[in-house]
């Protein structure tokens, strides 16, 4: 591609790699998986801190690395703004030293002046003078970006850039970031183990596992429609059931604890053995004492195994009848009130056809 960044990688030790992917200028990009899955061990190698056995790395344009042609452009001809999880700051110098270190492809009389500005892009200006210990942790962070942008990155790499901070910290970085990113015209690359920081600020997600890059689509086409019952795992959704496709009206239908419901996008063959995922979002709850029209869809009775109230919203587990699997989803707590949602009481679900996908058939895994 002539912009943005490119890889494709094959190794088999130290950590096995059959990685492809793509991050265009401006994109955030996250990487997704269990420990050891390699996302580290890709941001490496996009450094220039590790060479695969294969593959090629290429950059606006420019080949980074290849391994068939024997290129491997070092770490200081690359480019790459690096934000580490431990910061990995100068701890004997200032905030302004620590960005300024970083600027040394400028003439050293304009070195200062640019690294004023960047701390106060990160919202630190007042803060210069100050060295790591005397600075929170999500101060000392920001500084690790201000350093990570002040050599004018062509790439721009996050390592778990916000999992040594507190919660709350953790969120206002989050929010910082978004808003920093809407300037950048670079790549970016995010790893994480949180899905929920992915969801909120990467513009696509790679799910990777054992080296291997598994899916890439944007992070509710991963969540929703997961290419197969091992990724729905990964990425932890609770809604994974297995059922047969059957003919009935011209239509394929799914087979499922007695029930047969209809789905909106299906391909297949009348008795396919298939794994099918819903969404939380897609399972409705039925109100009690005045039911609607649209609860006709995909109506699935049960009993209530449990219920956690988690402030504003309640955590359901409905045991079909049927037996099997329970679905989970949640409500706001005033509808589980006002619907007497309490363990070991009857309830009615609407299951959206819209919302179910259907993916090939894979055994449970033991």
């Amino acid at each position: 591609m002539a912009e943005g960044l490119s890889i494709r990688l094959r190794q088999q030790a130290p950590i096995p790699l059959e990685a492809e992917l793509a991050c265009a200028p401006g994109e955030l990009l996250a990487l997704v998986g269990p420990s050891g899955s390699g996302k580290s061990t890709l941001l490496r190698c996009i450094a220039g801190l590790h060479a695969a056995a294969e593959g090629a790395i290429r950059c606006d344009g420019e080949t980074w690395f290849d391994a068939a042609a024997a290129v491997n452009r070092p770490v200081q001809a690359r480019r790459i703004g690096f934000v580490f999880q431990s910061y990995a700051l100068f701890p004997h110098l200032s905030a302004l030293d620590n960005v300024a270190a970083a600027l040394g492809h400028l003439p050293e009389g304009e070195r200062r002046a640019r690294a004023h500005e960047l701390l106060a892009r990160v919202h630190l200006d007042g803060l210069e003078a100050r060295k790591p210990a005397a600075l929170s942790g999500g101060q000392q962070q920001r500084i690790a970006v201000a350093r990570a942008l002040a050599r004018e990155p062509a790439v721009l790499l996050l390592d778990e850039p916000f999992s040594a901070v507190d919660q709350v910290t953790r969120r206002k970085l989050q929010q910082e970031l978004a808003r920093l990113r809407a300037h950048l015209a670079i790549p970016m690359l995010l790893v994480t183990h949180d899905l929920d920081e992915a969801r909120m600020l990467a513009d696509r997600m790679v799910i990777l596992h054992r080296g291997r890059t598994l899916q890439t689509g944007t992070p509710d086409e991963v969540m929703t429609r997961p290419r197969s019952a091992s990724i729905a795992r990964l990425v932890g959704l609770q809604n994974l059931f297995e059922g047969t496709l059957v003919e009935e009206g011209g239509a394929l239908r799914l087979a499922w604890l007695g029930h047969k419901l209809d789905v909106a996008r299906s391909e297949g063959q009348p008795g396919e053995r298939v794994s099918w995922v819903i969404p939380s979002e897609g399972v409705l709850l039925h109100r009690r004492e005045r039911p609607s029209r649209g609860e006709a869809e995909n109506p699935v009775p049960g009993v209530v195994q449990d219920c956690v109230r988690l402030g504003p919203f309640t955590q359901i587990r409905l045991v079909p009848d049927g037996g099997g699997e329970p679905l989970a989803f949640s409500v706001p707590t005033h509808v589980a009130e006002r619907n007497g949602i309490i363990p070991g009481a009857p309830a009615r679900v609407t299951l959206l056809a819209e919302s179910i996908h259907l993916m090939p058939w894979e055994p449970r895994p033991e």
